[in-house]
């Protein structure tokens, strides 16, 4: 028992170094002109689909009207997200590349 209490403790305090090492690592704040978070970007499409219900959407023109960066990278993402969407029956593919909210 004394065993397992000390191993315990230990863990613990090398938990505790590890979160001070990661704290001082990031950013105090959140990095302000970074992109927003993942459930943010998730919230923010919903949000913009539910605005514009009768509009089709190409990922770049969703990225442009989020103001998220246009790279291909990012923009790739955001396909991906939209693809989810799709699966889940949020959306519809009304062309090619282009989605819709479904009504």
């Amino acid at each position: 028992m004394t065993a397992a209490l000390t191993e315990t403790e230990a863990r613990l305090a090398d938990l505790a170094t590890t979160r001070k090492v990661i704290a001082e690592l990031a950013p105090a704040g959140g990095s302000e002109s970074g992109p927003p978070e993942t459930n943010t970007t998730y919230q923010a499409i919903v949000n913009a689909f539910n605005q514009h219900p009768d509009q089709q959407f190409r990922a770049r023109e969703l990225h442009e009207l989020l103001g998220l960066p246009a790279d291909e990278a990012p923009v790739n993402v955001t396909r991906a997200r939209l693809e989810r969407f799709l699966r889940q029956g949020f959306l519809t593919q009304p062309g090619r590349g282009r989605y819709q909210k479904r009504t």
